[in-house]
């Protein structure tokens, strides 16, 4: 699963042909003992997230999401992701 991104101890993966559960463009947030699959719109579609980390990784996904639909289509096509900007 690569790794696109880290901040704020949030880790941001996106794992190669991952669309068969959610059937729309996602990544992975984890946090401490927390997981959630998170749509690139920031929608919470699996898992649990604290809320303030959350809205960080929602905020991050506005700024990025064209990278973000960018790094999903080439995980569709199981090519390199590249790595995205850290929130700052």
């Amino acid at each position: 699963m690569p790794e696109l991104c880290r901040f704020f101890n949030i880790i941001i993966t996106m794992f190669f042909s991952d669309n068969d559960k959610h059937h729309k463009p996602h990544f992975h947030a984890t946090y401490n003992e927390y997981e959630a699959s998170i749509g690139i719109d920031g929608e919470l579609l699996a898992g649990k997230f604290p809320p303030k980390q959350l809205k960080l990784v929602q905020a991050w996904a506005v700024i990025h999401e064209d990278e973000l639909y960018e790094a999903w289509n080439n995980a569709v096509r199981e090519l390199p992701l590249g790595k995205i900007e850290p929130l700052k």
